[in-house]
């Protein structure tokens, strides 16, 4: 029997692609809510608790875009094998999580539907560019190897 075989193996796989989904997702979340709380610390946004104004939700949108590639390109880049897939399925998870926060928001707000609506549509595109820039790498590195 060699060192590759075995049980432990496939459960080991298993295990990296679980931390390299989670450890994508907090990488995300972490700078999102970084970033509210700065904002607020500076005196630039209201508290998380207060309704933002649309022209910080906008901004909001933009920057959590921008880090949920950045989210998807650690996912990919930690990935064991299949980086896309691992991506993809975190951002499924940010779709389902967004989706239940619009539905929650919905009956619960005036206006600024939009904004829970972005975020849902916005979860895969942004987890397939994250994969895609590793991807791109990875075969950049490969033709100069």
């Amino acid at each position: 029997m060699n060192a590759q075989s075995g049980p432990s193996v496939p459960f080991r796989r298993i295990g990296r692609s679980i931390l390299a989904v989670l450890a994508g997702i907090v990488v995300g979340i972490v700078l999102s809510v970084g970033t509210d709380l700065s904002l607020h610390a500076v005196g630039f946004a209201p508290s998380l608790k207060d309704r933002w104004p649309n022209q910080l939700l906008v901004l909001a949108t933009a920057y959590r875009s921008i880090y949920g590639i950045f989210a998807s390109y650690v996912i990919a880049h930690l990935a064991p094998n299949r980086p896309m897939a691992h991506s993809l399925v975190a951002g499924a998870l940010g779709l389902v999580v967004s989706s239940l926060g619009a539905a929650a928001a919905w009956s619960t707000t005036v206006g600024q539907h939009w904004y829970p609506v972005a975020l849902a549509l916005t979860a895969l595109p942004t987890a397939w560019l994250g994969a895609k820039l590793r991807l791109m790498q990875l075969q950049a590195q490969t033709r100069a190897a």
